[in-house]
């Protein structure tokens, strides 16, 4: 039998049965009619089975095995009325028939194929044909199954319509006919578009990484997953333009394998459309080219390698062929002559060199073509008008025969060689004066060299001085500008108040309260935006819908623009789900709309949009690296002022503004920036002068879990303690630890305080009962974390709540916060730290 190119199920299953112990007996004994009928069998790209011998013993190709379920692999070899005898009533007679030489063929008969899932009913067309043995007697039966079940579906369908759609019908099943016959494919598919269900034989399958069981239930999308990422795209392209103008459809792919193989694979089909011109089927083959693409590939490199070679050695070097045209050449022969390998292909050597200088060489091509190796030297003259020494070898090549079919030349340039010699004779004589003359030189040189680089040096430090002031004048322009009036609405407003009480006009503090509360929220948020381009802000992530949350802030962003400013909200239907912080979201996306609208001072339009987009890593949207992938696209355009090309390029960089000092800080930008990058997304900028600016967040997409709604309303006023609850609180800072311990105090808490880790440490190993530890993260000596993993030594179930106002660790907090473990930033209010304590302790039962 002929072995198959990539083997089959069938071939190793005939390979690894012991047939000695079968009715067929030792596979070396089968005689030759048995051997073709097998190979037939087994090379079809028909489901096919042969039933040979008295017992009617069982050979079938893969394309059946997929027609018997559950029964194969034990189905194979063994007689036929032992496997199917729920069959016997239906086949004895047709197997008597055949087996008396004639030919029985049925339609559209039904059977129940039982499979692990269950049983599945389905439709065959079947043919039984007699093979004879070398007696011409009929020794088997050939039996060939085409599935009919979509064709039986289509007729089903087409019986209720008129009778002009039975043209549509045949053309469907001739189709489906010549896929099936495609013996020159090792992989086929039909895919029914309307149904989205990609038929495909086992060997299709299994190059695209699909179960061949499951070869006929899957979509398109399975198999297209087995396509390499870099050529997933074009495939899909390609199928799509097929389906789409009614093209054929031909394509050079890479399959990736599970295991990390590569395999090249040359698909060709076609789109089949209904009479109303909607596409319906969609039929091909796939070859594999796995082996011949590795062949070229080496033959390639080789040549490459080859070339490499030749071009780097110093030396011309060629080959001719006995009509002394030159058929190989390296990259010397351009320096020489002015001719590329590729211009010098097919030349003769006369030609090249000209008459006069092939008749000095005339001899000893002579004796080269006549099989004799031969060296001499010559005056050759360059194309540079110089007259070159050369050192020229001539080898013969000989052919398989035996036969001189051309020799190689190897010229050596003698030139350089000789002047060098003769300058060396030169040196020599005035040896010592030029060392002299030399040792002076290189004296100078390093004096100058290192004078150099002193100035350099020096020159470096003046231009970092210069930038580091420069940034701390921006610094201290528009952030210390910022802090002081938030610091006059504090200290003013906390003077005021002590003045009042003091008067006994308590009942007036209330308005300076507020500003001063005013005051310092603003004072938080700026430290909070310089974190968060820093990268080192904690980030609070949620799953998020980010159109609702666009369109909870519509009225805000109303009121931000004005009233000469047009606000048009574009979201995309069912846009993907993202993990942010959407506190540091809505920051973001209120810092873009000033920038618009400052930038429209005379009115214009303000577009907000959402899509989902796929960024494939080539994308340019960063002076930092694009991972692939699936991403919500925020996008805030206006049609302003616009920004210079030397504007647009430091846009993104902190503390750079154009307005004027006081009016901002330069971080708007460049926090959004530092959000996008720390969320795991990107942003870009794109702007043109007078014309407007679009500014772009990508959010990596959330696969897994739902949005939260992210418009709860505050939890309310603190809760209090339960009786009894006792919490350990560790702050080296005095006015905090007191201010946190007054306020446990004020809840009802048994509060114990402790101003580093080494004091608390006795607290939290003793029998004390504590509910709750509430720790400082940047603790002198052992940090807060550190103390929370002794503490949980001795106290597995503690609960820790850590404050932070900057804390590099926790910036990422997976890997930071345990079960059982959170985080509250500084500054916080008194709610928020009440409210966040009562979460972590629980409700009462």
């Amino acid at each position: 039998m002929n072995a198959s190119p990539t083997g089959s199920d069938a071939q190793a299953l005939i390979a690894r049965l012991d047939w000695s112990r079968s009715p067929l007996g030792a596979a070396s004994r089968w005689p030759q009619s048995l051997r073709t009928a097998v190979d037939i069998v087994i090379h079809s790209p028909m489901p096919m089975l042969l039933l040979w011998g008295p017992q009617l013993t069982q050979i079938y190709n893969d394309g059946f095995a997929l027609l018997t379920g559950s029964k194969h692999p034990h189905a194979f070899g063994q007689p036929t009325h032992l496997i199917w005898p729920e069959l016997k009533d239906f086949t004895d007679p047709i197997y008597r028939a055949v087996l008396q030489g004639q030919v029985r063929s049925y339609s559209e008969q039904r059977f129940t194929l039982q499979r692990d899932e269950g049983n599945s009913d389905f439709w065959l067309d079947l043919t039984y044909s007699p093979i004879r043995d070398e007696n011409a007697e009929v020794a088997g039966i050939l039996v060939t199954a085409i599935e009919t079940n979509e064709r039986r579906r289509i007729a089903l369908e087409l019986e209720q319509r008129s009778a002009a759609s039975l043209k549509a019908q045949r053309d469907t099943e001739q189709r489906l006919q010549l896929a099936l016959a495609a013996t020159d494919a090792v992989g086929t598919w039909d895919w029914d578009i309307g149904e989205d269900r990609f038929i495909a034989d086992a060997h299709f399958a299994q190059l695209h990484g699909v179960d061949p069981a499951r070869a006929n239930q899957l979509p398109i999308s399975e198999y297209l997953q087995g396509v390499h990422p870099e050529d997933r795209s074009m495939v899909a392209r390609s199928i799509k333009h097929c389906i789409t103008h009614g093209t054929e459809y031909a394509e050079e792919y890479r399959l990736l394998q599970p295991d990390g193989e590569l395999r090249w694979v040359f698909a060709r089909g076609r789109c089949y459309k209904d009479h109303h011109g909607r596409p319906t089927r969609f039929l091909g083959a796939a070859l594999d080219l796995t082996e011949r693409k590795n062949t070229e590939q080496a033959l390639r490199q080789s040549q490459t390698e080859l070339q490499l070679i030749i071009n780097a050695m110093p030396i011309l070097i060629s080959y001719v062929d006995r009509d002394q045209r030159f058929r190989l050449n390296n990259a010397a022969y351009l320096d020489w002559y002015g001719l590329t390998p590729q211009e010098l292909f097919g030349k003769t050597i006369e030609e090249v060199l000209g008459e006069h200088a092939y008749q000095l060489r005339a001899e000893y091509i002579k004796e080269a073509l006549a099989g004799k190796s031969c060296s001499f030297s010559i005056d050759t003259k360059h194309r540079d008008g110089s007259i070159r020494s050369a050192l020229m070898n001539y080898l013969p090549r000989h052919g398989a025969d035996g036969a001189v079919n051309g020799f190689y030349i190897f010229v050596i340039d003698e030139s350089e060689r000789k002047v060098t010699e003769e300058a060396l004779r030169n040196l020599n004589e005035t040896l010592e004066e030029r060392v002299g003359a030399r040792t002076q030189q290189l004296a100078e040189a390093n004096q100058r060299l290192q004078n150099e680089m002193v100035e350099r040096e020096r020159a470096e430090d003046a231009l970092r001085h210069a930038q580091k002031m420069e940034a701390v004048g921006q610094l201290t322009g528009g952030i210390a500008h910022d802090f002081n009036n938030m610091l006059t609405g504090i200290i003013g407003s906390l003077d005021l108040m002590q003045r009042y009480i003091a008067d006994g006009r308590a009942a007036e503090v209330g308005r300076f309260m507020e500003a001063a509360v005013s005051s310092a929220n603003r004072a938080a948020a700026l430290t909070h935006r310089l974190l968060a381009f820093s990268r080192r802000q904690s980030l609070d992530r949620k799953p998020l819908n980010a159109n609702e949350l666009i369109e909870s802030l519509e009225d805000l962003l109303t009121r931000t623009k004005g009233d000469h400013i047009e606000l048009h909200l574009k979201l995309a239907a069912d846009v993907w789900p993202v993990s942010t912080d959407v506190s540091q979201l809505e920051n973001a996306l209120l810092n873009l709309v000033i920038n618009a609208r400052d930038a429209m001072p005379d009115g214009g339009r303000l577009l907000i949009e959402t899509a989902n987009v796929y960024l494939d890593g080539s994308d340019l949207l960063s002076l930092e690296s694009v991972k692939a992938g699936d991403y919500l696209m925020i996008a805030v355009s206006d049609n302003g002022t616009g920004m210079t090309p030397s504007v647009l390029a430091k846009a993104f960089d902190p503390f750079f503004t154009t307005k004027p000092i006081g009016q901002g800080t330069g971080l708007g930008l460049s926090m959004i920036y530092g959000f996008a990058q720390q969320s795991g997304g990107h942003a870009s900028l794109d702007s043109v002068p007078d014309q407007g600016t679009c500014v772009r967040l990508y959010l990596p997409r959330l696969h897994l879990g739902t949005p939260q709604d992210v418009l709860l309303a505050d939890s309310g006023a603190a809760p209090s303690a339960i009786e009894g609850e006792t919490v350990v609180l560790v702050e080296d800072d005095p006015a905090v630890r007191m201010l946190v311990l007054n306020l446990l105090n004020e809840l009802g808490y048994h509060a114990h305080e402790a101003e580093d880790a080494r004091a608390a440490l006795p607290l939290l190993e003793s029998d004390l009962r504590v509910d709750l530890l509430v720790t400082d993260v940047g603790l002198p000596g052992m940090n807060g974390r550190q103390l929370a993993e002794i503490a949980r030594q001795h106290r597995p179930d503690l609960k820790v709540l850590f404050m932070t106002g900057y804390a590099e660790k926790a910036a990422e907090r997976q890997g930071f916060l345990d079960d059982g473990m959170d985080m509250v930033a500084k500054p916080f209010s008194i709610d928020v730290l009440a409210n966040k304590i009562r979460t972590m302790i629980g409700e009462p039962q």
